[in-house]
């Protein structure tokens, strides 16, 4: 499905991997080969915005030959690219992060002339490296960007529409994704991907919450099953609209009668009057609002017209005392009836104001028709007078929740549950054994929260930890680098050598002083460590000591490999050696150059390399780098590339905020990264007028 309409040559097909599949081999640099719209189209659709893909490819490279498998770019963005470099022998990995260009590097030989099946495995921040089936890097890297648009370019074999290879004779690729690795695709498919593990540990710690919701529930639920199967089944009464519990008494004073509730049956009795007892000038009379007669003086005073009757000082005679008691009663009746003709019976009426005196545990309730005197809750009236009441012993009449291991404590209205020696509180109603948390005797973690049940315990990691529990471990969002240990949330603890908030940075011992190498060698910086390194004219004895004492000097006059000609002698110095001149015409101090005779004080070019002076003195050849003058317009700036300010020869560094100039070295994911420039007559064959360069 290639598009050949603007690649009429350098692109041939020919037979692939597999029988009746078919390849394309490339081998120039004049072509432009990119995949058609509607395959275009299908391709950015299946990568844009994944943040799980697999990339798979068969592959044939010739050796010492580099070029780009497959890319996907966006102007000069590059957000997929597969590319394998024979001349490093690695296979590099190009995405972008946060707007930032990223870069992998994998030391692998794939240009080897031989047919390799590749696969390239991203889930989330989890990288998969498949040669052959097998399994050859796994890494975590930074999330990729894969927010594609319609802009974006498929291209096979190539990076753009000016850079087809680089270096490339022959390179066969196979873009057909397929399932040639039977047990690899199974493995992909079958095993959970990191975006999945990771989905399954937050649906396991939300399980785990909700079994310890649960939990609690049932504990409640265990609890309060145990207290109803000890109550017993209360019958209740109901009258005039108020329901009691059985053996609760009350008073209806209305019908001066004492109730109470006897097994669901109401039982009321009329309230019991002993006899008045009264006196001889006093006669007992019912008063408003009793149910008993009260004794009551005999004295009445009748008006000369007879038109009025009320208490005086004057008195009637005992013939007429019955006619004058049967008229005040029928008075007593008239206005009783008034009385109540009259009285408010609108609801919201306040009879409570009208000043009814209840006892202190008793309280004024408010009636269709009147107030009246009920007990307070934890209270019961004396003898059915709510007038006056009494505390109920919860503990006593078995009325209580006091769970198992407490003791029921009465109170003043109510009452509490206290634990009994060696036992400690849950709840209010409840106590267990032993505080497992207190003591210390639990199963939880360190890094998690330990909650006392009734029977056991329960464990929950706390904020940043992650685990069941009874296994808890610090969880840092961005992760540890460069074999960092996270410790507590977000805290990473480095390995010696490297520091920075996530392990990123490593510690240059030879700038910041912290090593000191032999007077023989020199200290070279390594990712997380370092090397003394034995300096020109000394070699390691074998022994290897690492602050460099092992070099040893390189006698060039024994070893012959000194310069000196014609009479002059060798002389062996520390790092080096001398030619001195013995007296006669034949020590001419000449020097002996690639088979040829170089004068004493003649200066050359280096022949290998331009940018190198070399001169013949005493004998002794020397060859050293040309001096460098940046104000110079006249420099060479190959052979002076710190000269170089043009934009174009720097390097951008993989995090993107530093800039490099040409040949400038750093290290960046324990690899030896250098930026180089390539010359003019060298950029038809550069995948970028700069390009980074990163070996292990």
């Amino acid at each position: 499905e290639l598009d050949f309409a603007n690649a009429i040559y350098g692109i041939t097909q020919v037979a692939g991997l597999h029988n009746n599949s078919k390849a394309f081999l490339f081998r120039d640099v004049g072509r432009a080969v990119h995949a058609p719209a509607h395959i275009t189209e299908k391709v950015v659709e299946l990568f844009r915005s994944k943040s799980e893909f697999t990339f798979l490819a068969s592959i044939q490279q010739k050796t010492s030959t580099s070029g780009v498998i497959f890319s996907i770019h966006e102007s000069e963005h590059s957000y997929f690219e597969l590319e394998s470099s024979g001349l490093r022998e690695e296979i590099r990995y190009h995405y972008r992060y946060k707007g930032k260009p990223r870069s992998e590097s994998f030391p692998y030989r794939l240009a080897d002339g031989q047919w390799h099946k590749i696969s390239l495995s991203i889930s989330a921040t989890h990288l998969l490296l498949h040669v052959d089936c097998n399994r050859i890097y796994e890494r975590v890297i930074d999330p990729p960007q894969m927010d594609l648009t319609l802009g974006s370019g498929v291209w096979l074999g190539q990076h753009s529409h000016k850079h087809g290879l680089f270096k490339v004779k022959q390179t066969y690729f196979h873009h057909y994704i397929h399932d040639h690795c039977n047990h690899l695709t199974s493995t992909m498919h079958g095993c959970p991907t990191c975006s999945d593990f990771l989905s399954l540990v937050q649906g396991i710690m939300d399980l785990q919450e909700l079994l310890a919701k649960m939990t609690l529930k049932l504990n409640y639920a265990e609890s309060r099953l145990t207290q109803l199967e000890s109550c017993r089944c209360e019958r209740t009464c109901s009258a005039n609209g108020v329901v009691y519990r059985d053996k609760e008494l009350w008073v209806e004073p209305e019908n001066c009668r004492n109730c109470g509730c006897m097994n669901g049956v109401v039982e009321c009795r009329r309230i019991f009057c002993p006899p008045a007892n009264c006196s001889e000038d006093s006669l007992s009379v019912h008063v408003e609002g009793t149910c008993c007669k009260k004794c009551r003086r005999e004295y009445y005073n009748v008006l000369e017209d007879g038109t009025h009757m009320g208490l005086g000082p004057g008195c009637v005679s005992s013939e007429n005392r019955d006619s004058v008691l049967l008229l005040l009663l029928y008075i007593s009746i008239l206005y009783y009836c008034i009385l109540l003709s009259l009285s408010p019976s609108l609801p919201g009426y306040d009879f409570c104001a009208e000043g009814l005196i209840c006892g202190e545990n008793s309280e004024c309730k408010n009636r269709n028709t009147r107030a009246e005197c009920e007990c307070k809750s934890g209270f019961a009236s004396i003898h059915g007078d709510s007038t006056y009441c009494e505390d109920i012993d919860e503990c006593v009449t078995q009325m209580h929740y006091c769970q198992a291991n407490t003791a029921c404590v009465n109170l003043l209205g109510s009452h509490r549950c206290d634990c009994l020696p060696g036992f400690i509180r849950v709840d209010d109603y409840s106590c267990t054994e032993h505080d497992e948390c207190a003591s210390g005797q639990s199963s939880c973690d360190d890094n998690a929260i330990c909650t006392n049940t009734i029977r056991g315990h329960l464990c929950s990691c706390k904020p940043g930890y992650v685990g069941n529990g009874s296994i808890c471990t610090a969880f840092c969002e961005e992760g540890c680098r460069s074999g960092g240990t996270c410790v507590s949330p977000n805290t990473c603890v480095c390995p010696s050598g490297f520091t920075g908030l996530h392990c990123e940075t490593d510690i240059d011992e030879c700038a910041e002083v912290l090593i000191q190498c032999h007077i023989h060698s020199r200290c070279v910086n390594l990712p997380g460590w370092y090397h003394c390194e034995c300096r020109n004219g000394f070699h390691d004895n074998g022994s290897y000591l690492i602050d460099g004492s092992s070099c040893i000097d390189i006698d060039e006059c024994a070893t012959q490999t000194h310069t000196c000609w014609n009479d002059s002698v060798c002389v062996n110095l520390p790092g080096g050696f001398d030619c001195m001149c013995t007296s006669g015409p034949a020590c001419s101090g000449d020097c002996l150059y690639e088979e040829g005779l170089k004068h004493n004080g003649q200066k050359w070019n280096h022949s290998l390399d331009h940018c190198s002076l070399c001169s013949c003195k005493d004998g002794r050849t020397f060859c050293m780098r040309r001096e460098c003058h940046c104000a110079d317009p006249e420099t060479d700036l190959f052979c002076c590339p710190e000269c170089d300010s043009r934009k174009s020869s720097q390097c951008l560094h993989q995090s993107g905020h530093i800039l490099y100039r040409s040949r400038d070295s750093w290290i960046y994911s324990c690899q030896q990264c250098r930026c180089l420039v390539c010359t003019h007559t060298r950029a038809r064959v550069c995948m970028h007028i700069d390009m980074l360069e990163c070996t292990y």
